[in-house]
């Protein structure tokens, strides 16, 4: 229960002093209780409106990046605090203990080998073959080696232009006119299958505004206006439905949903907002746009949807494709109360992380007892990194965890009971509010020591959603619905390509000059298969040039 505000009373040091000889000569009048009660509600309100203004202020701080950690890493949260002595009953060792690691070897450039998608040349010795006699020594032959490497970088527009100027030829008798053949390759269309690719890539993949992108092609002497941009990747959005469509269909077979939203701005039902208003109804008005990561057969599937829905009730729209011989999979989310739904037929777990976050925002109030925590929590994430390392099945994972793992959260759990029980901590504080959340959803918190499978959070769907951070920061706000929906076909295909270690870019290229094969059988154009498919057809997965 919240504690309120205490009425101040007026007491003076003398008053206070004499308060103290009577009680040393017997039991306190009821006034004198009275008034001691009083001041002892005083000083823990006082004690908890501090608490609270120190976990605001350092909230503000970081939203500021003043003093601000640039990460959540237990090393760099408790790097301040690393002489504070921890309390007892760490289970870990204490940060400084360890010696520091090693900085890796090397001067941090990229090799030749991370140049996948460069343009590979093979360039002949001018004078010498294999097998030819060495011109140094003359008595030994020359062999194939490694080829030495060179790598060549060069600057281009994103979206390059080729001028073709066709030879045209007028008989001065009959008038009849003869122009020369477009080369092999060059269609009647002005932009190609890449130009829709690499703008829809950079739009709703790196949040590069078309806007911005029209300055940049200007500057360089190619005119492509935003409206321009806009008519070439919405109906490249329609070519691309079936492969989308086909993402949601399989994703929502799979084992685990990890999901969460952000706000999104929609300028067409920012306006239906203002007729809301104006009528009165209890009509929603948010707007977000929710990220579904669901594990399917080891895939992971990157699905987008932007609207008036909220996370959960868009997870229920997947889950709506599931077949129903399939068993009940793990839905895995933040406490948010629009996460979740009751019609949902799931085992639903909590992310970890985001209770460790409340320890973090407070940490510079209460180190000692934030150092604890967080010092167990990073126990147990070095567990779970552990089976990841030696390549687990989920059962010898969820083995090792009731190993090495329950044990610390067993007794994490009683010591934050203990904490408030023995009021070494005030539930209303900062802190206490950080315990609260963990225990309170302690059994969705800690699934991942009961159930197979179940991961300790949804930092997978965190990193999904800051593609559509990073395209509001930019652009700021989808104009219309439809607007909307394209930039949710784009980024599913997008994040799941780089989810399967695919080139996005030559992805988006095959699917869409591929529009008819994606429609017939949308399930072979999947990111994780679609280079057999174009193997099968006898084209290359990814169109790199080679030449000798």
């Amino acid at each position: 229960m919240k504690r309120r505000k205490p009425e101040l009373i007026d007491l003076s040091a003398e008053e206070f002093g004499a308060i103290i000889e009577r009680s040393k000569a017997g039991a306190l009048n009821e006034q004198d209780r009275d008034k001691l009660n009083a001041l002892y509600e005083t000083h823990f309100w006082v004690v908890t409106e501090m608490e609270k203004s120190n976990a605001s202020l350092a909230r503000l701080r970081k939203s500021l990046s003043i003093n601000a950690q640039k990460t959540e890493k237990t090393s760099a949260v408790l790097k301040a605090e690393k002489d504070v002595e921890a309390p007892a009953g760490s289970v870990v060792e204490t940060i400084g203990e360890k010696a520091e690691k090693k900085k890796p070897k090397g001067h941090g450039r990229n090799g030749a080998g991370a140049y996948t998608g460069a343009e590979r040349i093979e360039v002949p010795h001018p004078s010498l073959k294999p097998g030819d006699p060495c011109p140094e020594c003359v008595r030994g032959k020359v062999y194939e080696r490694e080829p030495q490497r060179l790598v060549h970088l060069r600057g281009q527009a994103p979206i390059s232009a080729t001028l073709l100027e066709l030879q045209s030829l007028r008989c001065n008798l009959c008038g009849e006119v003869f122009t020369a053949p477009a080369p092999a390759g060059v269609g009647d269309e002005k932009y190609d299958e890449t130009s829709a690719s690499m703008i829809g890539l950079l739009k709703y993949g790196s949040g590069l505004p078309f806007n911005r992108l029209a300055r940049l092609e200007g500057s360089l002497g190619i005119p492509l206006p935003a409206s321009t941009q806009w008519g070439i990747v919405e109906p490249a959005a329609v070519g691309l439905t079936p492969a989308y469509q086909e993402l949601i269909w399989t994703g929502a077979q799979g084992d685990i949903f990890h999901h969460d939203d952000t706000s999104m701005k929609i300028l067409a039902l920012l306006k239906e907002n203002r007729r809301i208003e104006q009528e009165g109804t209890k009509e929603r008005t948010g707007m977000f746009t929710s990220g579904v990561v669901a594990i399917w057969k080891g895939h992971r599937i990157a699905l987008f949807f932007t609207g008036r829905q909220h996370a959960g009730e868009n997870l229920k729209d997947v889950l709506a494709k599931r077949a129903a011989e399939l068993g009940r999979p793990i839905q895995m989310c933040d406490g948010s109360s629009r996460n979740e739904s009751e019609d949902l037929d799931t085992i639903l777990a909590n992310c970890l992380t985001h209770g460790r976050r409340k320890f973090v925002e407070v940490t510079e109030s209460f180190p000692q007892e934030c150092r604890h925590v967080l010092e167990v929590l990073r126990q147990v994430y070095k567990n779970d990194a552990e089976t990841k390392k030696r390549g687990m099945s989920p059962k010898r994972r969820l083995r090792y965890h009731k190993a090495h793992s329950a044990a610390l959260m067993r007794d994490l759990k009683s010591w934050m009971n203990q904490q408030l029980v023995d009021r070494q901590v005030e539930p209303n504080s900062a802190l206490g509010e950080a315990f609260s959340y963990m225990l309170k959803r302690w059994k969705k918190l800690t699934l991942f020591l009961r159930k197979a499978g179940a991961p300790l959070d949804n930092n997978i769907c965190e990193r999904a959603l800051k593609k559509v951070i990073l395209h509001r920061k930019n652009a700021l706000f989808y104009k219309t619905t439809n607007g909307a929906r394209v930039g949710d076909v784009f980024m599913s295909l997008i994040y799941t390509a780089e989810l399967s270690g695919a080139n996005p870019f030559h992805y988006l290229t095959a699917l869409l000059k591929h529009a008819e094969e994606l429609r017939r059988s949308p399930h072979e154009w999947m990111p994780w298969n679609y280079q057999a498919t174009l193997a099968a057809l006898g084209e290359a997965a990814n169109p790199v040039t080679t030449s000798s």
